[in-house]
């Protein structure tokens, strides 16, 4: 009966390391699922970054026709360059800002 004994020893030891190598391999395979994951949430997120990019530049291009559509005055644009001591450009984007209203823009400017 001894040698009966040892074997079901051996089998209970081979029992243990079995127990022991799966709890191993879970832990590898949780691992890399938990990274799968986390790799699917970083392209939810690159994807939700580059729609609200996109979102922006719609938004400025539509800013930008609709600023090229007000009327101004070119008179006013080389006054307040000249006043203010600004470049052309600024006077004339900060008279289209506020629609073409010299004293509303020359304001804005001296704040």
């Amino acid at each position: 009966m001894e040698g009966g004994d040892d074997s079901a020893l051996e089998r209970l030891v081979d029992s243990k390391d079995m127990q022991q190598q799966s709890k191993a391999l879970d832990k590898l395979t949780d691992r890399v699922e938990d990274r799968q994951l986390d790799s699917t949430r970083v392209q939810e997120a690159m994807a939700s970054i580059a729609s609200t990019a996109e979102a922006d530049r719609n938004a400025m291009r539509l800013r930008e026709k609709e600023l090229a559509s007000v009327k101004i005055n070119a008179e006013d644009v080389d006054i307040i360059a000249n006043e203010l001591e600004l470049d052309k450009k600024v006077a004339e984007r900060t008279l289209r800002e506020h629609k073409g209203d010299a004293v509303a823009a020359i304001r804005s400017l001296l704040r």
